[in-house]
């Protein structure tokens, strides 16, 4: 296939002009070095996507560079004999739109080292309404299991749950057999929330307490919310249960106690998708796309758009008004 002279892309500026990002006509050579060329048929909309598209987060470490830290399409051509032309394949963190040039183009040129094939049992659309945020849900999974995180300790609670990691997450916990409890804020969503898998669905007062300890209530859980939400979960969590920390949509800080830590032995994981080893990122995406395939991604993708919709998309999810998966599309 030949790769046109130039095609459009998002592409963010710092300069004596300021901060911003549009699309534009760009070359492939103006694009980050990389072993494979792809023709993106699907990228997605990540929180840390509107930080960098809007600069309302100091997301990038170079400039110009093509946003969008997920991309998923079929190889064009290729310098590694591990990958030909046709092939679909799919890269999601792994420096995308932060250190080089992201998804948000019709022609992505990748490093080979974090291009994935497509499982069996994914679609290219299937992989992008996951993305990153599937992929960091699936990872906080594995790393609770790995620490014996089972049903038999009760249920998981997922903050957030209205967001892309929260919904994919309450999805893929009920596949792989655990009751959840959504935490949300939004109580409008409720039947969205139930409608997905979630077993229960609790106002953020479930997790507002600020003693060190409370009566347990959970097995274990996501937060993607950070700060008192996530003090208060890891106070209600079941003896020996687990707590993965994946983000901090309202805070930094956690203003905690060591008392569920040397009373309960409850474990605090992180969980940090972007710089997942190899060997990691192909099990979390054998099990998306097999045991832990989510039921209900086709009702997460709640929206979908263009590259000249990506402004509209980053306000609404910067102001709190976004629901489930954004999957950007590409003609």
């Amino acid at each position: 296939m030949t790769i046109p002279a130039s095609f459009d892309a998002f592409r963010i500026h710092d300069d004596a002009d300021g901060y911003r990002g549009g699309v534009e006509q760009v070359s492939i050579d103006d694009l980050s070095a990389g072993e494979i060329v792809v023709k993106v048929a699907f990228s997605s909309v990540n929180f840390k996507d509107a930080l960098a598209g809007t600069g309302k987060g100091r997301i990038l470490r170079e400039f110009p560079l093509v946003g969008g830290i997920d991309v998923a399409g079929h190889v064009v051509s290729s310098t590694d004999p591990r990958f030909r032309e046709g092939d679909e394949v799919l890269v999601t963190g792994s420096g995308l739109g932060e250190t080089r040039d992201g998804g948000y183009a019709q022609y992505a040129r990748l490093e080979s080292k974090w291009a994935v094939p497509l499982p069996i049992g994914l679609s290219l659309r299937e992989s992008m309404i996951l993305g990153t945020a599937g992929f960091t849900a699936a990872l906080a999974l594995l790393r609770m299991q790995e620490n014996r995180q089972s049903p038999s300790l009760g249920p998981l609670a997922v903050t957030g749950a209205t967001g892309g990691v929260g919904s994919l997450a309450i999805d893929i916990f009920s596949r792989a057999g655990y009751a959840v409890h959504a935490v949300s804020g939004k109580p409008e969503h409720a039947g969205y929330l139930k409608s997905i898998g979630a077993r229960e669905v609790l106002g953020r007062d479930a997790l507002a307490t600020k003693r060190p300890l409370e009566s347990v209530r959970f097995g274990g859980g996501l937060d993607n919310v950070g700060g008192p939400m996530l003090a208060s979960l890891l106070a209600q969590t079941r003896p020996y249960g687990n707590v993965a920390s994946a983000g901090l949509a309202a805070s930094a800080d956690l203003p905690a106690s060591v008392m569920p830590f040397i009373i309960r032995g409850v474990s605090l994981l992180g969980v940090a998708s972007a710089g997942t080893a190899r060997d990691i990122r192909d099990e979390v995406w054998r099990l998306l796309a097999s045991d832990w395939k989510p039921r209900h991604l086709d009702r997460i993708c709640t929206r979908e758009t263009t590259l000249a919709g990506l402004h509209t998309v980053f306000e609404g999810m910067l102001g709190g008004g976004s629901v489930g998966r954004t999957l950007v599309t590409f003609p």
